[in-house]
């Protein structure tokens, strides 16, 4: 199971606010500009800044090198979500506090943290937002050399940090780690709770100006990212499943792994080339079908088909124990070839325990998305002795409708509640079991490469 976010929004009760650190020198890139390097026809700059803007963020500050100031605030591509382009320092954390101070600038009369020269981009407002309207919002700094961050690692971040107060994006190390003295190996690191970070780093604006208030930008301490300054003020930074796509371009070869994974489909909520496109000579798609079931367990309350039931006990499981989106879940995935919910998604310390299983359909959507295949029909059954579900059903086959991004119309569920043998007959649990149809994304319709 995974740490996606909601994608309905990432909060509704936090806006949503992001930093886009772009100020670095491409020092190891062999004389390079990497921001300006194109991946299929897109600077690495303008990935990551339209990353952001399609995951929900309402506001957002670029902070680039001084030379590169008036170029980046004039590219005809920034969103409107782009509030204000700002000059760097010479560490990493100052140019993070310059980012941050603007966009207390640009918001009603918040205040200022850090400093810096900026250039503004006049009489320019983000767009309306459900998310907008808090006084403390969430933000989120992410690197502008990650370029293939998803929207959904995006939003994830940004609901756990309006959940815990601070979150980042972790890898498992697979590597041995050796500890050098000179030129001889000295130990080896136990790797066992060793992870790699990631961005987007996310905390609340609240939390952030509390460390800067211990730790102030232009002190003596440097920091190699956010999460390393509120460990430091002992805030909890609540960590998520990142993606190994994720790569920050730092090297030339890191622009060549890039282009593969955008090539062959393998990046999160990416559309395949045509070159990934399915072989489908039949035009027939691919099915699949999908199970699942879960005793009731202690505690309440029942979460299935994406809705919560107060007052009914909930269904035993690592996640949520929605078995329905579980059982569409499984389906998507074996139509596409691409394992089960529980190889993708751990029952253990690798996945937050009771994560919304809404999260995990939506990432779930987005792999089988990248491997070139949409769903285009979805038909489900639940069976379960209790609680009655007719009224219901219509809700949850608009709900899997919109995280799968299908019409309502595609998406089918029904219920079977009387004359039911074993553990459901007898109430003690809930299955469902789900057949979806997938067709290959051509790419000749827009919709079909979102």
């Amino acid at each position: 199971m995974s740490g996606r976010g909601n994608r309905e929004g990432a909060t509704s009760s936090h806006s949503i606010e992001a930093v886009v650190v772009a100020a670095g020198s491409s020092s190891r890139m062999g004389g390079l500009d990497k921001l300006d390097a194109e991946l299929d026809g897109r600077s690495v700059l303008r990935r990551s800044i339209e990353a952001l803007a399609s995951a929900g963020v309402g506001r957002m500050v670029i902070v680039t090198a001084p030379a590169r100031l008036a170029e980046t605030a004039a590219a005809s591509w920034l969103p409107v979500q782009v509030v204000a382009v700002v000059a760097g320092g010479a560490r990493r954390q100052d140019s993070v506090a310059a980012g941050v101070a603007a966009l207390a600038e640009n918001s009603a009369g918040g205040p200022s943290a850090g400093g810096g020269t900026r250039s503004i981009r006049s009489k320019r407002d983000a767009p309306a937002s459900k998310n907008r309207g808090t006084g403390d919002p969430v933000i989120l700094v992410h690197d502008a050399a990650r370029p293939l961050a998803s929207p959904a690692l995006i939003r994830a971040v940004a609901s756990a940090a309006a959940s815990h107060g601070a979150a980042i994006p972790v890898l498992p190390v697979t590597e041995t780690l050796k500890r050098l003295d000179r030129d001889r190996v000295g130990a080896t690191v136990d790797r066992t709770d060793v992870v790699a970070a990631q961005t987007p780093q996310g905390v609340r604006r609240s939390l952030l100006e509390r460390a800067y208030a211990a730790y102030p930008p232009d002190g003596p301490e440097t920091w190699t990212d956010e999460a390393s300054l509120l460990e430091a003020c002992r805030i909890a930074v609540h960590a998520i499943p990142g993606e190994a796509t994720n790569l920050k371009v730092t090297v030339p070869v890191d622009l060549e792994r890039a282009q593969a994974m955008l090539d062959h489909g393998l990046v999160p909520g990416r559309a395949p080339g045509r070159s990934a496109i399915p072989h489908d000579p039949q035009g027939l798609g691919r099915v699949g079908l999908g199970t699942d079931s879960h005793p009731f367990g202690p505690g309440e309350p029942l979460v299935l088909g994406g809705l919560r039931f107060e007052g009914v006990p909930r269904l035993a499981g690592h996640s949520d124990g929605d078995v329905a989106l579980h059982a569409v879940a499984d389906a998507l995935l074996g139509a596409a070839g691409l394992g089960d919910l529980g190889g993708l998604f751990p029952a253990d310390s690798r996945t937050p325990a009771g994560i919304d299983s809404r999260s995990l359909l939506g990432a779930v959507a987005e792999k089988v998305r990248a491997s070139g295949w949409r769903p285009v029909n979805v038909d489900m059954t639940i069976v379960a002795a209790r609680p009655k579900l007719g009224s219901v059903l219509p809700s949850m086959a608009a709900g899997i409708a919109s995280i799968l991004e299908m019409n309502p119309g595609t998406v089918n569920v029904k219920a079977s509640t009387g004359n039911l043998e074993g553990p459901e007959g007898a109430g003690r649990s809930i299955s469902a079991s789900a057949i979806v149809w997938l067709a290959p994304i051509t790419g000749d319709a827009p919709e079909e490469r979102r």
